[in-house]
């Protein structure tokens, strides 16, 4: 999975609509992630296509949209995933830097 997949799907464990997305991976990873909104829009889009969220409502002309069931599959499956990268690098870290 994409960081920027990631991202956008751990940001929609609450209602969000596009905008309130880029804002919420910018400030949770301390400006190191700037989605564009294309990005966002297009990730969206195909997530949406995918069964990975869903819209849950529209305001002011604004979609908002929530992960689905099977996102939240894709996200645990993916966190797991990196708790085992790091868990593997601890195990090896300290070679790492000698």
């Amino acid at each position: 999975m994409s960081e920027t997949a990631y991202y956008i799907l751990l940001s929609l464990m609450e209602i969000r609509h596009g905008y309130d997305i880029i804002q919420f991976v910018e400030e949770l990873t301390k400006s190191r992630i700037r989605l564009s909104p294309g990005t966002v829009y297009g990730s969206l889009s195909r997530m949406e296509k995918d069964g990975l969220i869903q819209a849950e409502a529209e305001e002011d002309r604004r979609k908002l949209y929530l992960i689905a069931s099977s996102g939240k599959g894709l996200l645990k499956l993916e966190i797991a995933r990196l708790q085992e990268l790091y868990e593997n690098t601890k195990k090896v870290e300290v070679h790492l830097y000698e």
